[in-house]
Formats: structure tokens, sequence, C-alpha cells
């Protein structure tokens, strides 16, 4: 295929060349001559790993190339990918001019072309981006389809990544596009992972957060066991092991707030050793109060309803279980009843719990009151409520959900029947204002 990829930087002269390497012709864009020199004179811009001995060969394959001129490149491929630069400003807003820039120029290019042509946007932008940036710019061309490509390369083995990615995430509904790009990674070693094109920008951001989360998370570790004489590294290898809920997607799916008799109490235990330690462990004292802002996000979302009839579904503090020791949802429930709410809950295993389970005595002793509420007709207490609260989820969620009337609430704390876009329209918003500052 014939490529061009605009921005010589990391990115971009990575992606040029490892392109180049799997057969395909690359010209390279930049507005900096001197790269464009580099480049033409089979150097590496930038320092990487056996990136210069590729760049070098490739040149002199005449596989790749660079220009300074848009009109060029356009012209003389059929692919074009926007890799410059979102360098970011104190405040943590992204600077999108060179973004804004390239993406002009390009369009101003496709308005004398009349062939098929593929635009990816590889560089790392806000979800709603490519939508209000890009497409705009190409109203009324029908032969241009777009992608969202976000990269996952590491600096340092950045060739090796490219050839083998966790995946190669494609953020498209356009067949043309998926087309184009699954020729293009070809020889990438990775799954072809179809998305919206807003879930492929956001994946990109998900991602490097979570890993600046380990390593900080991984270093409190450190700083504790140091406290406690054990060895740091090898208490992290062991619990890198377990991949079956360590290192996996186990609890990495948006719920409510977590409970039961384990981690609420480990979580004290580790900041009850910190502080006696003196040790600063700024990430893990952060997790309690995170935890409690799911709990307040949930009651903020029925009371604002301004309703007061109230049906909750799920009582433990996760689906498949009677525990309700430091429940979540015995917390909502618990507020609810304070603001003047006549709630009804539904939760089976709950109600044989206060029959037979090991559960009766914690009932009886810490919360009669809210036993006296429990119902175990779910169709009757949906029926009844102006607001229907599905809190554990499952089987009993998804029916909770199908008993109630468009005129009835829901307010679902798993987040499986939400609609998700709903909260995203502010932050939407925002972006538009300043895509168009």
């Amino acid at each position: 295929m014939r490529i061009s990829i605009f921005g010589l930087g990391y990115v971009g002269c990575v992606t040029a060349a490892c392109l180049a390497r799997d057969g395909h012709d690359v010209v390279g864009v930049d507005v900096n001559p001197d790269k464009v020199a580099m480049i033409n004179g089979g150097t590496s811009p930038i320092i990487e790993p056996g990136l210069s001995e590729l760049v070098a060969d490739v040149v002199r394959a005449r596989r790749l190339y660079a220009t300074a001129s848009v009109d060029e490149a356009i012209d003389g491929s059929d692919v074009a990918m926007i890799c410059v630069g979102t360098p970011s400003a104190r405040n943590g807003q992204i600077d999108m001019t060179a973004v804004q820039s390239v993406a002009r120029d390009i369009a101003n290019a496709l308005r004398h072309r009349t062939q098929p042509f593929t635009l990816v946007l590889r560089s790392t932008v806000l979800p709603g981006t490519t939508e209000q940036l890009l497409l705009p710019l190409l109203d009324g061309m029908t032969h241009v389809s777009v992608a969202m490509n976000p990269e996952f390369m590491r600096e340092g083995t950045s060739l090796a990544d490219f050839r083998r990615p966790p995946m190669t995430l494609v953020g498209s509904d356009d067949d043309a596009a998926i087309t184009a790009l699954r020729t293009l990674y070809d020889k990438v070693e990775a799954p072809f992972v179809q998305t919206s094109i807003k879930t492929a920008e956001m994946t990109k951001y998900v991602s490097n957060t979570f890993h600046a989360l380990k390593i900080c998370f991984a270093n409190e570790i450190g700083d504790l066991c140091e406290s406690l004489g054990v060895d740091g590294q090898e208490v992290m290898r062991t619990f890198a092991m377990d991949r079956k809920l360590n290192i996996s997607d186990a609890y990495l799916k948006p719920g409510f707030a977590y409970g039961g008799s384990c981690l609420p109490k480990d979580l004290r235990a580790m900041m009850h050793v910190a502080r006696r330690g003196d040790v600063a462990v700024p990430l893990l004292a952060s997790i309690d109060p995170s935890n409690e802002q799911q709990i307040r996000r949930g009651i903020d979302a029925v009371l604002n309803s301004k309703k007061k009839r109230i049906a909750v579904v799920g009582l433990a503090f996760k689906q498949g279980t009677d525990d309700l020791r430091e429940s979540p949802m015995v917390r909502l429930v618990e507020a609810l009843i304070g603001k003047g709410c006549a709630v009804r809950v539904y939760d089976p295993n709950v109600n044989l719990a206060a029959l037979v389970g090991a559960n009766r005595s914690y009932i009886e002793k810490e919360i009669p009151h809210i036993a006296s509420l429990m119902g175990d007709d779910l169709q009757m207490l949906v029926e009844t409520a102006e607001v229907v609260v599905i809190g554990n989820g499952g089987q009993d969620g998804r029916r909770a959900a199908e008993y109630c009337r468009p005129d009835q609430v829901i307010v679902d704390l798993t987040r499986a029947t939400a609609n998700a876009g709903s909260n995203m329209v502010p932050a939407a918003e925002q972006l538009a204002l300043e895509l168009n500052a």
C-alpha cells in the first residue's frame, strides 16, 4: 500500500519505518526541514534501538522517503496517518494545534482527489476529537473514510512492540477504512480489534493511566515492604503470578463500590501499618475515599430524582452472595431512609439468609430496620416504586429493568443497562469548545 505519515516524531518515525519494513511504500511528512533531510539521508531523527539501521535499510530500498509537501504526499498515497504530537499544558489540557493544522492541510489536499482515500488519526486525542475535528473538515468528501488507530509502543522497545503489540486497535464504522487497515497491518502479529471511534480514543488514555497507576502501586507496596523488613521485589513477583485475579480483567468492570468482609478490612490494615511506620502511601490512601465517592454518587443519583418511593434490587455487597458485611448497598439504603424515602428491598439470597443463613444474627442485630423492608415479589416491588435502583445486577437486575415503565426512573449502579453516552455530554461539549478555541 501507499502510505503517508504526517509528523516524524517518535510515533511517526517508528510507524513509517516499520510499515516500510513490512513492504509498504511510505512517505513521511514534516514541517521541520532537518527531519526531512535526515530521513532522506537514511538517518533517524530520533534515538531508538535499531531504528537508525531500519531507516537506512528502507530508504536504501526506496520504500521510505520524506517531504515537506502535503500535496505531494497525498497525491502519492492511498492512506494518510496523522502522527503529530499533542503536548500537555500545565493545567492538563492537550495542545491540538498541530493536529488541527495538519488535518486542515490534508483536507485541502483531498479536495482535488476523487479516488478512495483513508485518513487515520494515530495521535493521542481525547474522545470526540476525531468526530468533532476531522469529520467536519471532510464534509462532502464521500471518497474519504476515517479511522482512529492509537499506538501501543514503548520507548526503547518500539520496533518489537510495533510487530507484536497487545492488539491492533481501530476505531471506525467505515468498512473501507477497516479493510484498508487490515491490509496495512497484515504482517503485525496481534488481534485486530474494531471498536467505535470514541472507544479507541479513550482506550489509549485508560491504558497509559493504568500503567502509571501500576508503577505508583508497586512503589508504594515496595515502601511498605521495606518498612516491615519484607522483600518487596519477591512480594510483587509472587503477586503477579496470580493471573486469575491480580493480573487479569477481574475487577476491571465499571460498577458500584466494593464491600464485604475482606477488601475494606484488609485495606484498613494496610493503612494502619503505613501510619505506624510513618510511610507515605497517597495512592493507597486514596482508595477508600474513591470508594466512598461511588457510594455518594449512587445516593445522589436517587435523591436527584426528587422521588420518594424507591425499590432497591440487591442488598448484599455483590451478586451471588448473602454477605451484608460492609455492603455499600446497605449504606445506600440507610442514607435513603435517613432522607425520608420509602424504601423496599428485593434480594432472595438475603431473604434466605435471614431465615437460616450465617448472616441471620448480623441482620437481626445490626440492620433490623432494613430487614423489615425486604420483599419477595420483585414485580410488585418494581410496580409500586417511582425509582428502581439496580444494585447487584444479574438476572434479578435484568428482570427489574424489564418490569419498569417509561415513567419510572432506573438507577443502574452496575452500569449494565445505563446509557453510557448520557454522562459524557458535558465533557463532549467542553471538548468542542477547546477544539474551536
